[in-house]
């Protein structure tokens, strides 16, 4: 029996997803809750997991292409599926027996008046229609979704009344072959099964083509274009909404962290830390929870809706991390709860997943402080954007050698600058200096954290 699995929606409000990676291919055998491909969605790379065990028929989707929601990425011929198959993919349980199995449409089946759409297990399922984008226009002759083996697919070369649209027969492999050659599969009569075009039609048609010139080229390594995508598309606009939503205010503090520095050093002398990494990014961490505790309003967010300041009493913090696909803040759960080496851990942990763009949606969502380490650039001070929903963020700058006064003389120390930028409809003035100011005393004597925990 062949499957289609369609694209599903993840939870949060994705309308449409590119393919990464397959991690099979035509032919091969698949498992229920088998990992078959990755997705990037606007905030990070998702896997998901197969629903039923069986082979793959077709792979519906490339590589790179960009796939609406809904829109069936791959076939799969099963035997009668298994009763736990049966639940997670034709009744869509809200929550099936089959951890992480993600629940497509029924191929073929009427919609109900109210349509259950198909998400990841863990997520939830949604109920009735989801407003999303229009699907964007194909190029003449490449359907919006790819299908597999030959099947009548319309095509439209320009916009035009149904009744002028062409029908074709082709692969996918083959249509992707007649874009790169640029070949309109409308114009050509198959020579395949059932009038199908093959790869042999299309090279016949392409060789029979006008040689036409090609558009002109900016100069290679003058301009590159870059698309607008996944996350780095979801942080412009996040930043944009921020911007001109809290009314920002920025305070900086120049202090001296010899102290902290020398607490780092011993700290990794110490079994506790033995297999994780002590950097100061750990004590501005403790200190900003401390701090947070000695001042609860600026772990705060503010309701537009309910006009009210919702003051948090657990701190989600979140550590911004530079990746290859832009900016993502995924924060420490109940950072607040956490002995000094199990914040290192979870640091620790949190940064490397980052890095190997493994971030997932759940690990970015609720924070509700962060902390932008601009240091490790070698970079000074900023002034730096809230994240979302947050009523505070600080900038912690690179910690260097400079002259300081010391008991009346002049001495090098290791000196950094903090960056405290907050909505001020939250917090005033006073609040955030005082907030700056004790991060920073608990930086420059770091015995204070102890004093004030």
């Amino acid at each position: 029996m062949r499957r289609e699995f369609k694209l599903p929606d993840v939870g949060e409000g994705l309308t449409e997803a590119e393919i990464v990676r397959w991690h099979v291919k035509a032919g091969d055998p698949v498992k229920v809750n088998q990992i078959v491909v990755e997705i990037e969605t606007a905030k990070s790379i998702v896997e998901l997991p197969i629903p039923w065990d069986g082979a793959v028929s077709d792979l519906l989707a490339d590589e790179g292409q960009t796939v609406d929601v809904g829109a069936p990425i791959i076939a799969i011929d099963t035997s009668e599926p298994s009763e736990q198959a049966q639940a997670a993919a034709e009744d869509m349980v809200p929550n099936p027996p089959a951890e992480g199995a993600v629940e497509p449409g029924a191929h073929g089946s009427p919609a109900p008046k109210e349509e259950r759409q198909a998400v990841l297990v863990g997520y939830g399922v949604k109920t009735g229609a989801t407003k999303r984008r229009p699907r964007k226009r194909q190029p003449a002759g490449i359907p919006a979704t790819p299908v597999a083996n030959p099947a009548r697919v319309e095509v439209d070369d320009h916009p035009a009344p149904p009744s002028t649209r062409t029908s074709v027969l082709a692969k996918p492999p083959v249509r992707k072959l007649a874009k790169d050659l640029g070949v309109d599969l409308a114009g050509i009569a198959g020579t395949g099964p059932q009038g199908s075009i093959t790869r042999d039609d299309v090279h016949a048609a392409a060789e029979a083509k006008e040689p036409v010139a090609a558009p002109e080229r900016p100069e290679i390594g003058r301009e590159e274009r870059i698309p607008i995508k996944g996350v780095r598309k979801m942080t412009a606009q996040a930043m944009v909404a921020s911007a001109f939503t809290a009314p920002h205010v920025t305070e900086f503090l120049q202090l001296d962290m010899t102290n902290t520095m020398e607490t780092v050093r011993r700290l990794r002398t110490f079994q506790d830390f033995a297999e994780v990494k002590v950097s100061p990014l750990l004590l501005v961490a403790k200190a900003v929870l401390t701090a947070v505790k000695r001042h609860p309003m600026i772990n705060s967010s503010w309701d537009e809706a309910a006009q009210e300041i919702v003051v948090k009493r657990y701190v989600n913090l979140g550590i911004a991390a530079a990746t290859p696909r832009g900016l993502v803040v995924p924060n420490v759960k109940d950072a607040h709860a956490l002995s000094l080496p199990d914040l290192a851990k979870q640091l620790a942990q949190l940064t490397e997943t980052a890095r190997a763009g493994r971030t997932q949606p759940a690990e970015m969502a609720g924070g509700t402080f962060t902390i932008t380490n601009i240091g490790v650039f070698g970079i000074d001070a900023g002034t730096p954007i809230l994240n979302p929903g947050e009523a505070a963020i600080l900038a912690f700058g690179q910690v260097r050698d400079m002259p300081w006064v010391v008991d009346g003389e002049l001495a090098v120390r290791k000196v950094t600058t903090l960056a405290l930028s907050f909505d001020h409809r939250i917090v005033d003035g006073e609040l955030g200096s005082m907030f700056l100011r004790d991060v920073g005393a608990m930086l420059e004597d770091p015995l204070r954290m102890l004093a004030w925990s």
